[in-house]
């Protein structure tokens, strides 16, 4: 379900997973070598910064993915309902109106959610995206969960959270769920956002199954309040023997 391969009319498509589009040399050299040995010497890099290939026969993907192994590659989660590459602006860390790289926060994202046991099996894939720049080169608007790193007046950093975004048969532009959420709580509140969909996302129609139909349904009023009440729950969870909160 969530290992990249699709078995398509004419040949099965593979989606190799690169994590923010961050590439390093000897990873570029492999997948240029795995196109001329499995497929047609070209592949096909997406919109969420992953490479596909769509020529290669079903008999090769173990040995495609044995040998993306060699240079610590692997094709998890680029397929499926679960989260799925977290993407970034294309000028991350060079941009010159960029305020926050945010490279280190997709990959704090990608650790959190690579094979999350809760989130395994969600409505629908579900996407992220980071801005760190004044100019949004990440289309956080149209995502289902959509981050911007911010600072405040007294050099604070924050993160604007968006949600229910989307592009598809029915677009959307996402609402505002927390317009300064400080850097320390990011993992939790997204905990929070996801669990909060997991529940209560359409499970009976896939057209219909994105965060964005749920943020539609409920109104940016009460998605926020299910997920304030989550993530308190996620920072203090009841404990009996406390005489606490």
């Amino acid at each position: 379900m969530q290992n990249g391969l699709y078995i398509q009319r004419h040949a099965p498509m593979l989606r190799i997973a690169i994590p923010y589009g961050m590439l390093a040399g000897s990873q570029l050299r492999a997948l240029a070598e795995i196109t001329r040995r499995y497929d047609r010497g070209y592949g096909h890099f997406t919109t969420r910064q992953n490479l596909q290939l769509n020529w290669p026969a079903l008999e090769d993907v173990p040995d495609i993915l044995a040998d993306l192994a060699k240079v610590q590659m692997h094709a998890i989660q680029t397929s499926g309902n679960c989260i799925r590459n977290t993407t970034s602006d294309q000028f991350a860390g060079i941009a010159n109106d960029e305020v926050e790289d945010p490279r280190p926060w997709c990959e704090l994202i990608r650790q959190w959610s690579t094979l999350h046991p809760e989130f395994a099996y969600l409505p629908r894939k579900f996407k992220i995206a980071v801005s760190g720049a004044a100019q949004d080169r990440a289309a956080i608007q149209v995502h289902d969960i959509g981050l911007r790193l911010w600072y405040n007046s007294d050099g604070e950093l924050r993160i604007k959270v968006l949600a229910g975004g989307g592009l598809g048969r029915t677009p959307m532009i996402a609402d505002v769920v927390r317009e300064d959420l400080p850097w320390q709580h990011l993992l939790t509140y997204l905990e929070a956002c996801v669990r909060v969909y997991n529940q209560f996302g359409r499970r009976d129609n896939k057209f219909k199954a994105r965060i964005k139909i749920l943020v539609k349904a409920l109104g940016i009023e009460e998605f926020r309040r299910r997920v304030d009440e989550e993530w308190a729950r996620e920072r203090w969870p009841a404990n009996p023997q406390s005489s606490g909160r």
